[in-house]
């Protein structure tokens, strides 16, 4: 039996850009809910829940643009141009929020101490906002014109894209609050649970809006959702977000801690398999496949082999600091200084 190593070379980037989203996605979180939770206490044990992690949960965005680099590289070369500006604006913002991040401790006065929080914050929502906008860009589809980029400095701005930016803005605020319904206690975890709603709502209606707009996009995405017998396989999947959504309403109703979270992870992993049932096999929509951006057999293999090596290395050290410093973050414990 052949395998198809351009298919396996697919998976692993798409698990690895999967695991960066879930994963530093309640890290952006914690930031974009830091204008609702004003006082310094509370600020502080919300970035003590995320300070062990933070560092290596972007190990996976790592991982999934250097295996886009190397595998696909007609993809990476295609799809750079056409998100410079967003892609750029996105790196920044996380910059400058890992600069905050660690600033926000150092801070003499309280006034510096609200600008690095403000700059905390800021960069989180920026980096959220440019990576919804970057996938509403990816999903509406790059021109290209034989084997280069052939569209503006401007494509990657539409009506898509932005609502793309909110949905994820949304998305991430979801994450962040079910993170610190299972991360907190007291005072910040009942008001991590008021806002679990409001985000929880403003996550569905985007996801409903989003799937309604994509339709419009491309005959191939509507073939795939509006046709028989087509319709019978991916039905399932608006079925179990629906579900989903109603487990994490009950969750929130009975003060669940750790099943408001996963539902969190479940609603972006079902919103992902869709995305992958309208898009593969493209990897630049609406003409480049994964085989046609893929290098040659022997390099994927070549490659496969260290990152074969490297991946249980990551999964083990990720998992392992997730397990030390597992349990309750409190005002009086031990924090990030």
């Amino acid at each position: 039996m052949t395998v198809d190593l351009t298919l396996v070379w697919a998976l692993l980037i798409a698990t690895a850009i999967f695991l960066y989203v879930v994963m530093d996605g309640f890290d952006l979180g914690v930031g974009i809910l830091f204008p609702a939770i004003r006082e310094k206490a509370h600020r502080d044990v919300m970035v003590n829940t995320v300070a062990p992690v933070w560092d290596g949960n972007e190990t996976w965005l790592i991982l999934g643009g250097g295996g886009l680099f190397a595998v696909f590289p007609l993809a990476y070369a295609t799809l750079l141009p056409a998100l410079y500006i967003p892609l750029t604006l996105m790196l920044l913002a996380l910059v400058f929020r890992g600069v905050a991040f660690e600033m926000r401790f150092r801070s003499a006065t309280r006034m510096s101490q609200t600008a690095w929080d403000g700059a905390f914050s800021a960069g989180s929502f920026v980096a959220a906002f440019c990576q919804g906008i970057c996938l509403g860009a990816l999903v509406q589809g790059v021109r290209v014109e034989g084997r280069a980029y052939a569209g503006g400095w401007w494509d990657w701005l539409s009506p898509f894209s932005i609502l793309t930016g909110l949905a994820l803005i949304a998305g991430y605020g979801l994450l962040g609050t079910c993170w610190l319904i299972w991360k907190t206690e007291g005072e910040l975890q009942l008001r991590a649970y008021r806002l679990a709603r409001g985000f929880g709502l403003a996550t569905f209606a985007a996801i409903a809006a989003v799937s309604l707009a994509m339709p419009f996009l491309s005959p191939a995405f509507r073939g795939r959702w509006f046709t028989w017998p087509a319709m019978a396989f991916v039905a399932p999947v608006p079925v179990l977000v629906a579900l989903l959504g109603l487990r994490l309403r009950n969750a929130l109703d009975r003060r669940e801690e750790v099943m408001p979270f996963l539902c969190g992870l479940g609603l972006f992993l079902l919103s992902y398999v869709g995305l992958g049932i309208s898009l593969f096999p493209m990897i630049v929509p609406p003409t480049v496949t994964i085989w046609d951006a893929a290098t040659h057999p022997s390099s994927q293999l070549f490659l496969l082999v260290g990152t074969v090596v490297l991946l249980p290395m990551i999964l083990g050290y990720t998992a392992y600091v997730y397990w030390l410093f597992r349990g309750k973050v409190t005002a009086s414990a031990p924090g990030y200084h």
